[in-house]
């Protein structure tokens, strides 16, 4: 497995998944991790798992930018991308983070809003784009006013830094944050503000940590199933080693809106 965002909870709960996924099975997994990535630091990981004698590799997370180095390095190697944003070059299976946005938005206009306000992931990462793109056409789709973006960096700090902007716009009556650490961060902005949650203002998160059910009040998310990622990448990896290459498959999972009492109609 090549890793390129070990610390990112995502990340991590797909490496969980993948390697609960080889629990029962005779196949032994080598992580190599690419904190920085880059041409030559791609390069050097995929030599480091070819050194290894590696049957095939999972790319966990990558962005966008790295799949056709990817692509070019693996050299006859097969390679599946897990959780990567949609591309045509690589086997994929992934979350459906367009839908599940797109529902998230879904929630909070069914419940009264006039529109949601987003603060984004960093736009060079693998998942923002599709959660994104999923809550812009939705509100496009009901005619609702689409607001401009914030975009953080998928940390409380930043979630309180944009939450503090929004908190002070009486108009913002549903944020959606494209994490739950984001999400805590707009939690304690709207404190700091006086603005109460959802009475106020209704706060969605994205990830469905196990954290979130206890934030104050329990925060609406979206779970995603890890373990089911990790087994069809798995899945699609080893199809690829026993059949040959199939060409850039894309399995996608769908998530799952867990709503709570951070949502609620406006006052």
């Amino acid at each position: 497995m090549l890793s390129f965002d070990r610390a990112a909870y995502g990340t991590a709960s797909v490496l969980r998944g993948i390697q609960h996924a080889t629990g029962d099975s005779d196949d032994f997994v080598s992580i190599v991790n690419v904190p920085v990535p880059g041409r030559r630091s791609v390069r050097a990981a995929v030599a480091r798992l070819r050194r290894l004698g590696v049957d095939g590799m999972l790319a966990v997370a990558p962005r966008r930018s790295t799949v056709d180095v990817l692509a070019a390095v693996a050299g006859g190697i097969p390679l599946v991308a897990v959780g990567a944003a949609p591309q045509d070059v690589l086997p994929a299976v992934a979350i459906d983070h367009y839908g599940a946005a797109a529902a998230v938005t879904r929630h909070l206009l069914e419940l009264g809003h006039r529109t949601v306000f987003h603060i984004a992931g960093p736009t060079d990462r693998t998942d923002p784009g599709p959660r994104l793109a999923g809550w812009r056409d939705t509100l496009l789709g009901a005619a609702a006013i689409l607001p401009l973006p914030l975009v953080g960096d998928w940390t409380a700090a930043s979630g309180y830094e944009l939450g503090s902007r929004l908190a002070a716009r009486r108009e913002v009556t549903a944020i959606f944050a494209a994490n739950d650490q984001m999400a805590l961060g707009v939690f304690r902005a709207l404190f700091d503000a006086g603005r109460r949650v959802p009475q106020d203002v209704s706060v969605v998160g994205f990830d469905g940590t196990p954290q979130a059910e206890f934030f104050s009040p329990p925060l609406t998310t979206v779970g995603q199933n890890f373990i089911e990622l990790g087994r069809r990448s798995l899945r699609l990896l080893l199809g690829e080693i026993e059949l040959g290459p199939t060409g850039p498959i894309r399995e996608t999972i769908a998530a799952e809106l867990i709503p709570r009492a951070s949502t609620a109609p406006p006052a």
